[in-house]
């Protein structure tokens, strides 16, 4: 599994977790890799949780990605990023959104929502880089740009250049207007920042 690339995108319903990995995938493959990918929804309409898969390389057989293999975990959300940390490979990375959007399972008693996400993540001595894509969304006018800020905040953990990512970003609105397309170019750039500086925070 070494010569292929496995990401793992998880969040709740409504933030564009798939759409993230589509883009992602497309990017990819744009590049000559082959890709594939999976999604996992549970009442994503409703807030439920989601989870999507993505591999690219020279070969891929299947999407899944197994539990110790993946190299990047990207959180939309705080306690799903907790959740899913048996994913990671030794030495991988996370980047996760700080925000706490709490799934139906919390709110109907069923599961108590973590107190500190990201102190038990690096707890398990993973790194992790954490930043909030929310509220920079909301300030860039529009709490959905917070995919595209995600989207940016992983664009300099691949193996392509982040403009290759950014182009399939912008591929997607380009239809919606010139306005639409330079707020999600703005997003993309927010997102990367916010996580050079989180790292720099760390080193």
């Amino acid at each position: 599994m070494s010569d292929n690339t496995n990401i793992l995108v998880v969040g709740v319903g409504g933030q564009g977790v798939m759409t993230a990995t589509e883009i992602l995938a497309e990017a990819a493959i744009a590049l000559g890799h082959d890709a594939k990918k999976t999604e996992v929804a549970g009442m994503a309409q409703r807030g439920g949780v989601v989870s999507s898969h993505l591999r690219f390389g020279k070969r891929v057989m299947t999407p899944q990605i197994t539990p110790g293999n993946a190299d990047v975990l990207l959180g939309f959300e705080s306690a799903e990023t907790m959740r899913w940390q048996h994913m990671l490979k030794p030495g991988g990375l996370t980047l996760m959104n700080t925000a706490h959007l709490v799934p139906p399972i919390v709110e109907l008693g069923l599961f108590d929502y973590p107190e500190d996400p990201i102190g038990e993540i690096r707890k398990s001595g993973n790194k992790v880089v954490a930043f909030d894509a929310t509220s920079i969304a909301q300030a860039l006018g529009d709490i959905r740009l917070g995919n595209t800020v995600m989207i940016g905040a992983i664009a300099d953990h691949l193996p392509f250049g982040a403009e290759v990512l950014l182009s399939c970003v912008l591929k997607r609105f380009e239809s919606k207007g010139v306005k639409m397309v330079e707020l999600n170019r703005r997003a993309f750039e927010a997102g990367r920042a916010a996580v050079g500086e989180a790292e720099a925070a760390l080193a």
